[in-house]
């Protein structure tokens, strides 16, 4: 067998790399201007190698009975990570994945294509357009991973927004966003606060270190009307390589403090990242 070889081009956002991974035969690490974006082993599509996509994972393996399928929205679509996953461990979901970037949905498709079968179907559109027109309470599970290179863009962010995931998300849905501040947490406060004010219960998975606000990096917020099962959520991501812990309840509501709901006129794009703050190598 041939010896896989990096695949560059310009994508709608950037500049595209997919490189081999030298340990796992056909893993690829998908990067835009430098930013890793996914992982992707296509031998193993239950493997996942960022911890943020791993406290997915977990969300996803507690959104329903074990192997139930669901139907699931992601915005954001990369290398089509978490989607293979959700098909590998359960069959039969049906899922759409909206990404605005044309040119790398192509790339991905050609070099690390679907598997027939799988139930994902791909679109190439605005994540909020495609919001906006979706079916009132047609999914389970909604996947927020939308990131502008290293930023997550200002009207993926009010209020406004989160209604529109609100309405789309069946009576038990749950809201899964990942996000990325460090302190003083301006922007990951005001996102609590905002989706607070339409979901009742809430949830923040994020490492011990990230939350004392010692560097910058992933948080992921969970939102829903239902109650979130935050002990057994804790318990799978404290066994991480890179433990995490999940806050609720009083413990994030101090957390959010004061900090103001976000609306459309007034919203911004998350915070520039620190350099090599999600660099590679």
């Amino acid at each position: 067998m041939s010896e896989a070889i990096p695949v560059i081009r310009a994508v709608d956002h950037g500049t595209a790399r997919l490189l081999p991974d030298v340990d796992r035969e056909r893993a690829w690490l998908l990067t835009v201007d430098g930013a890793p974006q996914s992982y992707v082993d296509l031998d193993d599509p239950a493997h996942l190698e960022f911890e943020y996509t791993r406290r997915l994972g977990h969300v996803v393996d507690l959104a329903a009975d074990e192997g139930d399928p669901l139907a699931v929205l992601h915005l954001g679509g990369g290398a089509l990570t978490l989607p293979r996953y959700v098909g590998a461990t359960r069959p039969g979901s049906t899922q759409d994945v909206v990404d605005a970037d044309k040119a790398l949905l192509a790339l991905v498709a050609e070099e690390l294509p679907l598997p027939d079968g799988s139930g994902i179907a791909v679109h190439g559109a605005d994540a909020r357009e495609w919001l906006a027109s979706a079916r009132d309470r047609s999914v389970d599970l909604l996947i927020g991973d939308v990131f502008g290179g290293s930023r997550v863009p200002a009207h993926l962010t009010s209020v406004e927004y989160a209604r529109l995931a609100e309405r789309v998300l069946r009576a038990d849905g749950l809201y899964a966003a990942n996000l990325a501040d460090g302190a003083p947490f301006t922007f990951l406060t005001s996102q609590l606060a905002t989706f607070a004010s339409v979901f009742e219960e809430l949830a923040l998975i994020a490492e011990p270190s990230v939350l004392r606000g010692r560097r910058f990096g992933n948080a992921v917020l969970l939102a829903s009307h239902a109650p979130i099962d935050t002990v057994a959520l804790a318990r799978r991501t404290a066994s991480d390589a890179f433990p995490a812990r999940v806050e609720h309840g009083a413990s994030l509501r101090r957390f959010t403090g004061s900090a103001p709901i976000v609306r459309d006129a007034g919203a911004v794009a998350s915070p520039e990242p620190p350099e090599g703050a999600f660099g590679i190598g």
